[in-house]
């Protein structure tokens, strides 16, 4: 259970709707969930005083159902009203030492997800605390430097890879690519896609138009990974969070369910034209502040959502009818990849078998998911293990193992396997 404080301020009177918020505690080394880690929450505009303060439980889980946020209208329309509440966190565990996360910004009717990684390491002094800058929609940052979408191929040293394959992590180089000074974060690949739409977009925009925008930024992502683009220019990174030359990219910012759950569908997904190997260099711009022929508005995209346009609707729209939607040959860093259709009570086989074999180590970390005989055959009891997963990250609790299911099952196992392995 989660203890509370009453509220000790009002809300800013602006603040006529609310959201929700998920937060997730693991250790940073070892990945697994802390429980009964402490949080208290401010208003990031006056931190003096906590609202609320959470706990959080045996799975390292702690949900705050309403959190005040601006009118939903606000996130519909450009203009000067602030679509999104900004809230501070302050965690702390025992043995580990406390972070502070400010600027966590929370939209009318959607779930943001904070995940909290905390360093058990008495070397370490001091953990660097995490400042979230605005969304770029609302914020001011430097538009995009324009490219050619179609990189030249034949080039000494150019296009290393034979094939497009979706990377288990990037490397962000969190600034501009000659600034020397920036680090260089290690990042899991569509954790990198969720974080770099949370900092560009909406996520009470339409569906469609998330799908168009998210297809959009895994294309550019992928371009820079298939062509090798500033590695062959002697840079030791995959990709920048400049907006000038790339995308806008937070270390530590929180996510939004919506956009996160639209990724895990589509994150094996990137656009192409006829005759093109590389993923296409989709640019795009925010279509108010910076208006860009040919390229995605992220503005218009979300009226033509409005309108009920597809997501190939809206990318056709702005990039012309030859692009569509394309598949990534092969995954890196995931165990035998997903086995082409939905996982239910009566399936066989080795698929199964390795789904069981998976929600067996998970089980070991978090103990609301049965333990199961690894026997290929699913029934309820994996079924009820899958229920479980999926309660524990945020899904819709069917038992049943479709496409962004098996993904999050594989990818929580690979996060996790390390340390049975050392245990």
């Amino acid at each position: 259970m989660n203890a509370r404080y009453v509220h000790t301020m009002e809300a800013p009177s602006n603040m006529v709707d609310r959201g929700k918020l998920r937060i997730n505690v693991f250790d940073k080394s070892m990945g697994f969930p802390i429980s009964g880690a402490n949080i208290q929450i401010y208003f990031t505009g006056n931190p003096s005083f906590p609202i609320e303060e959470v706990k959080t439980n045996s799975e390292g889980i702690a949900d705050v159902d309403e959190l005040a946020a601006p009118p939903l209208e606000y996130s519909m329309e450009p203009g000067e009203n602030q679509p999104f509440s900004e809230y501070t966190l302050e965690i702390s565990a025992y043995g580990y030492e406390s972070l502070n996360i400010s600027g966590m910004d929370v939209f009318s009717g959607e779930t943001s997800i904070q995940n909290v990684y905390l360093i058990h390491d008495p070397s370490v002094l001091f953990q660097d605390n995490i400042v979230i800058p605005v969304n770029t929609l609302f914020g001011n940052f430097p538009p995009k430097i324009p490219e050619d979408e179609i990189k030249p191929i034949g080039q000494a040293g150019e296009i290393v890879l034979s094939r497009v394959v979706i990377p288990e992590t990037i490397v962000v180089h969190d600034g501009a690519p000659s600034d020397t000074t920036a680090k260089n974060y290690y990042v899991r690949y569509r954790d990198y896609i969720k974080n770099v739409a949370s900092c560009e977009i909406y996520a009470t925009w339409p569906l469609e138009t998330l799908r168009a925008n998210i297809l959009a930024i895994m294309s550019f992502t992928l371009n820079r990974v298939y062509t090798e683009w500033y590695r062959n220019q002697r840079y030791e990174f995959t990709i920048t969070s400049s907006t000038a030359f790339d995308h806008k990219w937070v270390n530590g910012r929180n996510i939004f369910a919506s956009i996160s759950d639209v990724v895990d569908e589509l994150f094996d997904s990137y656009l192409s034209r006829p005759n093109v190997k590389q993923p296409i260099l989709t640019q795009y711009c925010d279509g108010k502040k910076t208006v860009c022929p040919n390229w995605l508005s992220q503005w218009g995209s979300k009226y033509l959502g409005d309108q009920n346009y597809t997501s190939v609707e809206i990318l056709r729209y702005y990039y012309g009818d030859s692009i569509y939607v394309n598949t990534a040959e092969q995954i890196e860093g995931i165990p035998s990849s997903w086995p082409g259709a939905n996982l239910d009570i009566g399936s066989t086989g080795q698929k199964v078998r390795q789904l069981q074999e998976q929600l067996n180590l998970i089980g070991d970390f978090y103990n609301s998911i049965p333990p199961l005989t690894v026997d290929g055959i699913y029934g309820e009891n994996t079924a009820e293990a899958v229920r479980q997963f999926q309660r524990i990250t945020n899904m819709p609790q069917t038992g049943i193992v479709d496409f962004p299911t098996w993904y999050r099952i594989s990818d929580r196992y690979v996060r996790l396997s390390g340390i049975a392995e050392l245990m």
